[in-house]
């Protein structure tokens, strides 16, 4: 990995499989590119589902690598470094014991597909809660123009803008809901074309083993607008 850093425009805190993982590969072939390996890979084929539409409708989760985001993408406030980061996701990852989640299924989060969890989300939440709130004081706050920004791309309730305000990302404590995104927005695609995917993707990710919640990781965008890319993973301790 020939990455600057020091120097990186955005970090964000993902759970993310191990690299080389079934659930890693899996998901990462679903979206065509390994964020790890900085590579692109060949998606499944699936009937019914062309492989330039199918890379069209994942090429916007396939930019942030195969994951569910615990801290959104953040730059690093005035006076912190990369030292004061790993430190504090090292802490992170030693306060917590791995556990197995429940069965991943395939459901539609608003305009997009994404893998959620059935039942069993308070050690999820829980993690998630902590990552927020901790790596707070790491964050530099969002720019008035970039709180715009974001407040005209989504259509936010007054309790999301409020958390958008506090924490820079409005879908967290109370409003987080855990989910691997699949997709990116359908709303151009034809609802033949959303029940193919839900099946594509059903049939793709059932036969895997429970997926083992073990360990925060470390992605970063080297810079503005370029892929996202794995850096590191601290597994939990306990």
């Amino acid at each position: 990995m020939n990455i600057d850093l020091a120097h990186a425009h955005r970090f964000a805190v993902y759970f993310a499989p191990p690299p080389g993982s079934a659930w890693w590969e899996a998901g990462s072939h679903w979206l065509g590119r390994d964020a790890a390996s900085e590579t692109p890979l060949e998606q499944p084929a699936f009937d019914g589902l062309g492989p330039e539409l199918q890379r069209q409708l994942t090429a916007e989760p396939a930019r942030y690598g195969w994951h569910a985001t615990l801290k959104a993408p953040f730059v690093l406030s005035e006076g912190v470094d990369l030292d004061d980061l790993r430190g504090t996701l090292q802490a992170l990852a030693a306060s917590f014991a791995a556990f197995d989640m429940s069965a991943l299924q395939v459901r539609q989060l608003g305009d997009f597909l994404a893998l959620c969890p059935e039942g069993g989300k308070d050690a999820i939440n829980a993690v998630a809660s902590a990552c927020v709130t901790q790596l707070d004081r790491l964050a530099a706050p969002l720019s008035s123009d970039e709180l715009e920004r974001r407040r005209r791309k989504s259509s936010l309730s007054t309790q999301e803008d409020a958390l958008l305000v506090r924490w820079g990302y409005p879908y967290v404590l109370e409003r987080y809901r855990f989910h691997l995104s699949l997709t990116g927005n359908l709303r151009g695609a034809d609802a033949h074309t959303v029940q193919r995917l839900v099946q594509a993707a059903a049939l793709w990710f059932d036969t895997l083993p429970p997926c083992t919640f073990d360990g925060l990781s470390l992605f970063v965008e080297p810079t503005k607008g370029a892929d996202f890319v794995f850096v590191e993973r601290w597994a939990f301790s306990q």
